[in-house]
């Protein structure tokens, strides 16, 4: 009988061995000072972000200005800085509704019965036909056209994602002999859920989560270039791209700081999520199932985000 892992330890182990790896340290550094630029952006910004100046419209980088000015005289690297917090944050609300939603029904649909698990995998089917932007178009045009409410539909989108894959690996380990056991010996299911399933389970979500936030931040980036979230005149790093499509002529290199945040942040999380993925490896291998879930249909193995 498989020993089963003390709470945490699943993802502590995983976090040790990824740890060794140099591509992990360079993007925890990245994602550090990202993190650090969203606190304290706004602070750190040499100039109020949404001041105009029309004498210093379209001018190129200079000792006032590191990163030059947009089409109305404002400081590009001050809206940088100031847009990061709002880009950022603004994914992780929309993971984090998609990990809610995604997480408690995924591992609800494993013990709730079989007229529940159906009717939770039918919502996701539905859920996964949707395209991101026009479902987000669509309801903030009901709604608001407001951050908040673009998150919560972003983040309702995500939510499959993070059911399949805790459905799927929370399926493996429900029926391991050590949980088998533990249900013999009187065991509360809460108590089997925290000690003997979770321990497995949130390393995947870890990782899936990772993933996720670099695919919210393209989501974010993409809305709020075209306007929707966070409208303008806020900084954001989709809506610096859009102002600066406008003026490539006059500065053809004007979109290349917020294009370069984008990408640089978003390469960060998926190779955070690739060496946390590898690092499970066969660490985090889900046991052989009994013959009794033999019986049942397998789980069809959960895309990457």
């Amino acid at each position: 009988m498989t020993a089963p892992l003390p709470a945490a330890a699943g993802f502590a182990g995983t976090v040790r061995r990824a740890w060794r790896l140099p591509s992990v340290k360079l993007s925890i550094a990245v994602l550090a000072v990202v993190a650090v630029v969203a606190v304290l952006g706004a602070h750190l910004a040499p100039y109020d972000p949404l001041a105009q100046d029309a004498a210093q419209r379209l001018r190129g980088p200079s000792g006032a200005h590191w990163l030059g000015t947009d089409y109305l005289g404002r400081d590009v690297l001050s809206r940088l800085l100031a847009g990061t917090g709002t880009s950022v944050l603004s994914a992780a609300e929309a993971v984090a509704v998609g990990l809610v939603l995604g997480v408690v029904p995924g591992l609800a649909s494993v013990f709730a019965g079989r007229a529940a698990e159906w009717a939770a995998m039918r919502v996701i089917d539905a859920l996964l036909t949707l395209p991101f932007i026009v479902f987000v178009i669509a309801v903030v045009g009901i709604v608001d056209n407001g951050p908040h409410q673009a998150m919560a539909a972003l983040g309702l989108l995500l939510a499959p994602v993070f059911f399949r894959v805790t459905r799927t690996t929370t399926l493996g380990y429900a029926r391991a002999q050590y949980v088998e056991a533990a249900e013999l010996a009187g065991a509360s299911g809460g108590r089997i859920l925290r000690v003997h399933i979770l321990p497995k389970v949130v390393p995947t979500v870890a990782v899936t989560a990772a993933g996720a936030a670099g695919t919210a931040l393209l989501a974010v980036s993409s809305l709020s270039f075209l306007g929707i979230g966070v409208a303008p005149p806020a900084p954001t790093w989709g809506g610096m791209l859009a102002a600066d499509l406008g003026y490539l002529a006059q500065r053809p290199l004007a979109p290349l700081a917020p294009a370069l945040a984008i990408t640089i942040t978003v390469g960060a999380l998926n190779a955070l999520a690739d060496a946390l993925r590898d690092s499970m490896g066969g660490h985090a291998a889900v046991p052989r199932p009994t013959r009794r879930d033999r019986r049942q249909p397998a789980e069809k193995e959960p895309s990457r985000v």
